[in-house]
């Protein structure tokens, strides 16, 4: 058994992060102090190879005026149609917590799901007058949620309540490890059948939840940047020589970016575009159900492309975004008619020198596509 770092202890409420403690519990591990940051290059080759993505860190990329103008300018066009998708799914969560006679307790998927668990805790707050709990929980592909931090939930609230929280999907890769997870701990812990296996997200392009806000592949203006825009928090890492047994996944803080950062910004800016009232549920049940209709067109692309591991296939805005900032992208495929969702990703690809390539049919707003190792 590797022998675990000493010192490494929870992360602390209002000493980690940068959102005030009441908007969210981060059940994480503080890693703050150890360096887990490799270039873009040595960290793709060494996930290709065969080390999983959660034991190392990209390092955080620092955008310029131009590029920080461009999130400004998408947060401000896209304000009022993020906090619709917010109210929206903000109802579906609440309604489905009803169902099984409880007020939602939120469990957001960090990171991108932490700053849409803080808007969904604010629309509660206004729609409703109500303070609901919001957890951050980590959970990577290939290795399921951390059951740590889910043992430490489900001893607190009914497992009818927890709601899990995204900011949106791709391909679906994470609803099924999330289906996977829950279907898993149910299996231990029957008393906790009521648990809901749902993703709830802001936008769910890849076809594959009920509990959305929309399904439109447009611009969560979120994705456009790592840390600065959910709480000065790293991606969530796992490894053992790390993360020892009883511990939550961790992450680290960014204090020393407290200056760039935009995450109250962020959230400020859309709760402030709040409808007055709930919006009206206009989406068909039967439109709801998820047909994995993303996944198939991942499948496809993979097959045209040649490229034999579909995770290497990244459809959406958000997820195209996270391939030009972290990864080492090989081109990126984009519909013509969504360009206005997609001045950032043009920005990013022209400065990493990346192939802009239009397909017109496209089902997503665009898909990046990871170059394989030794193409």
């Amino acid at each position: 058994m590797t022998a675990v770092q000493p010192g490494l202890a929870p992360a602390v409420p209002g000493r980690f992060g940068s959102y005030a403690p009441e908007e969210v519990t981060w059940l994480l591990t503080d890693l703050s102090s150890v360096a887990l940051e490799r270039g873009t290059e040595d960290r793709e080759e060494a996930i290709q190879s065969g080390t999983h993505y959660s034991e190392m860190l990209p390092v955080e990329y620092q955008p310029d005026d131009a590029y920080l103008a461009l999130f400004t300018a998408a947060l401000e066009t896209s304000a009022g149609r993020l906090a619709d998708a917010v109210a929206r799914v903000g109802e579906l969560v609440w309604d489905a917590a009803a169902a099984q006679g409880q007020t939602p307790v939120l469990v957001s998927l960090a990171r991108a799901g932490t700053p849409v668990g803080v808007l969904l805790r604010r629309w509660f707050r206004v729609s409703r007058g109500v303070d609901v709990p919001h957890y951050t929980v980590s959970i990577i592909r290939g290795r399921g949620i951390d059951r740590v931090a889910m043992a430490h939930v489900l001893a607190r609230h009914p497992a009818g309540a927890v709601r899990f929280v995204d900011g949106w999907t791709g391909k679906g890769a994470i609803q099924r490890q999330l289906t996977e997870a829950v279907a898993a701990w149910v299996a231990d812990h029957p008393g906790d059948a009521a648990l809901d296996d749902r993703l709830a997200v802001l936008a769910d392009p890849g076809v594959c939840t009920e509990l959305y806000g929309t399904r439109d592949d447009f611009l969560v203006p979120s994705a456009c940047l790592n840390s600065t825009v959910s709480g000065l928090v790293s991606r969530t890492v796992l490894r053992e020589d790390l993360i020892g047994p009883g511990m939550f996944h961790g992450a680290k803080y960014y204090a020393e970016l407290a200056g760039s950062d935009v995450s109250a910004l962020f959230v400020d800016t859309v709760a402030a575009e709040f409808p007055a009232t709930a919006p009206a549920d206009d989406v068909p049940a039967a439109q709801r159900r998820p047909t994995w209709a993303g996944w198939a067109a991942v499948e496809r692309i993979a097959a045209e492309f040649g490229i034999a591991d579909v995770n290497l296939v990244k459809p959406g805005v958000g997820e195209t975004t996270r391939v030009l900032l972290r990864r080492v992208p090989w081109q990126v495929l984009v519909r013509p008619d969504r360009a206005e969702d997609l001045r950032h990703v043009v920005a990013l690809a022209r400065a990493r020198e990346v192939p802009l390539v239009e397909v017109p049919d496209l089902p997503y707003s665009c898909v990046g596509l990871i170059r394989p190792v030794g193409r």
